[in-house]
């Protein structure tokens, strides 16, 4: 069955940009990209490494704007529109809560190289590795 709510999460790595256009290619339905801004004391941000500040936190905003803002235009480009969204919190739990929250029933998304000692991780990224386990829905992920 055709997916009816694609969601796209991006987060500007080359891996990102090909499953957005993976996802326009291969579905004409309801595609939603999604950028997840990490807070400065997140895991997954460089909080251990710079003093976080409103500064910061105006920079990230800016970045994810400016992601999501791409997006859009590459979609019309195709022909296609986009709704976009931005958020904040952990990547992998607020991805999975936006499935829920949102009527999504496709993840494209981009798989990144993760730890050394874990195949999985290694091949699909951590954030992908927990989507796909996590998941109610199918996900697709960009090598």
């Amino acid at each position: 069955m055709a997916p009816s709510h694609v969601l796209v999460p991006l987060d500007g790595s080359p891996l990102a940009d090909e499953a957005f256009e993976e996802a326009l290619e291969l579905f004409d339905c309801r595609v939603t990209v999604l950028n997840v801004v990490t807070p400065i004391d997140g895991s997954m941000s460089e909080g251990g490494v710079l003093e976080p500040g409103k500064d910061r936190r105006e920079s990230a905003r800016t970045r994810a704007d400016r992601l999501v803002d791409r997006a859009r235009t590459r979609a019309s480009e195709a022909d296609r529109t986009v709704e976009t969204a931005v958020e904040t919190g952990d990547p992998a739990e607020t991805i999975l809560s936006y499935v829920d929250a949102h009527d999504i029933d496709h993840v494209v998304m981009g798989g990144h190289g993760g730890e050394r000692n874990a195949i999985a991780r290694r091949l699909l990224g951590t954030v992908a590795t927990r989507v796909v386990g996590e998941a109610p829905v199918t996900v697709t992920v960009v090598r």
